[in-house]
């Protein structure tokens, strides 16, 4: 795995995503996903753009999140986002800093897929 600065490139679309989640833009969220795309959020899965709209308004709009990307990493075609999560969610049992990874796949400039995890440190 190849790790950058956060303020490397990423691709146009993953730079558009997260810039349309911290303006709270619904319409620009979704149109950065394939009609088809996966969004996988804490195990939780949502195939379709109607899927993937309805979760970005109730999960990302609704709650206000915003992303400070903290580390960009490739692997491949994988785009690895580390970001510090804030926003107006349930913030019950979360660390007060609240880092997810996004793993993200691109396919005709638009994101095919986006799997989003709260990792835990290696325990060795």
């Amino acid at each position: 795995m190849n790790a950058t600065d956060p303020a490397d490139a990423l691709p146009e679309v993953v730079s558009a995503y997260i810039a349309a989640v911290n303006a709270f833009d619904l319409d620009a969220i979704t149109a950065t996903f394939c009609d088809d795309a996966l969004v996988n959020d804490a195990r939780r899965e949502f195939v379709g753009i109607a899927s993937i709209r309805a979760w970005a308004r109730r999960e990302l709009v609704d709650d206000k999140v915003t992303m400070a990307v903290t580390e960009v990493a490739h692997h491949g075609a994988l785009t690895i986002v580390r970001a510090r999560y804030d926003g107006e969610y349930d913030k019950t049992n979360l660390p007060d800093e609240l880092i997810l990874t996004s793993y993200l796949t691109v396919a005709d400039g638009r994101i095919s897929s986006l799997i989003i995890v709260h990792n835990q440190p290696t325990p060795y």
